[in-house]
């Protein structure tokens, strides 16, 4: 063989070893390719909201949660699954286009402690926050969240009586059914996260929910008048409040006064105690033409000096009688 070779000339030599250098050139090329279309499988971009779940050989390696551009070792070594975490999903129970089926009555249907039924309506808006748990964790979370939800209600709805199912703590309810399901949740390590609770209708059944609106009705009623009520009494109570400030502003003022002019009439009689020591006589001759003055202030008054002759006293009493009104 040998020597069949080295009997070739040379130009055969150098053509097959320019050939066999092409097919090894080329191979390489498509190696190259092979393995770079093989290594860009592991190559992906995540958007916001999204995270990656790395299984390397089949084990966790990892969550993946910041956007942008990823490069990992491509499958089988690697595989990843993308799950949506910044979507808020929602779950209808006892409404719906098949609200009066048979299975929707089911889960809306419940008992409250007082063994009255009622119909509950509620909706469930919950999140992913653990990518690999919500993943493979549970089989199926859609599932989960329904069953630990309707769990929660009827747990919940049970403590209630049916006055506050329907009226008196609605609030409540939705907020111990809420803490209810987180708790569930996290007992199955789901990786799910409840945003909210939220109660679409609490209707009692069919056969008395006439004289259940009536209840609520005249509940609506007693509100509406203590609401006037409280709405007049916050009307009059100022309004008192302001007479009432007026009458004692004014009693103050009545007593200031009085008191001023008792003051007053005292310090005068105190001025008159005083002349009255110094001039006895002229004092009391004054006090008396001032009261007479006082007491007959229309009447006319005719001095006469002692000791005047042909003076006849006169007294007009047919005149007066006259003159009176």
């Amino acid at each position: 063989m040998a020597r069949d070779r080295g009997d070739l000339p040379t130009d055969e030599h150098v053509r097959r070893s320019v050939a066999r250098t092409l097919g090894s050139g080329l191979f390489l090329l498509v190696l190259l390719g092979v393995l770079g279309a093989w290594f860009s499988l592991g190559a992906f971009t995540l958007a916001p909201g999204q995270a990656a779940v790395l299984l390397r050989l089949g084990r966790h390696a990892g969550t993946l949660t910041e956007t942008g551009f990823h490069l990992t070792l491509p499958p089988p070594i690697v595989l990843r699954q993308i799950v949506n975490v910044g979507e808020v999903r929602n779950e209808d129970f006892g409404q719906g286009a098949g609200a009066e089926s048979e299975a929707a009555t089911h889960e809306s249907t419940m008992q409250t402690s007082d063994n009255n039924i009622v119909r509950v309506s509620f909706s469930v808006q919950y999140r992913i926050k653990d990518a690999f748990a919500a993943r493979y964790r549970v089989a199926d979370p859609v599932s989960v969240v329904r069953d630990a939800a309707q769990a929660a209600m009827r747990e919940a709805v049970g403590r209630m009586t049916v006055d506050g199912v329907l009226r008196e703590q609605k609030e409540a309810l939705t907020s111990d059914v809420a803490v209810a399901l987180q708790d569930i949740l996290d007992g199955y390590d789901s990786g799910i996260d409840v945003e909210s609770v939220q109660l679409r209708d609490v209707q009692p059944p069919a056969a008395v929910r006439s004289a259940f609106d009536d209840v609520v009705a005249a509940t609506q009623d007693a509100s509406r008048l203590m609401n006037e009520a409280e709405g007049y009494r916050n009307e009059m109570l100022p309004r008192a409040r302001a007479e009432a400030a007026e009458l004692t502003a004014q009693a103050e003022g009545y007593r200031e006064s009085v008191v001023a002019e008792a003051t007053g009439a005292a310090s005068r009689f105190q001025a008159v105690a005083v002349e009255h020591r110094k001039a006895p006589d002229v004092t009391e001759k004054r006090l008396y033409l001032e009261t007479m003055e006082q007491v007959l202030p229309k009447v006319e008054k005719v001095i006469i000096e002692p000791g005047t002759t042909n003076v006849v006293p006169y007294l007009p009493l047919g005149r007066a009688s006259k003159e009176q009104p």
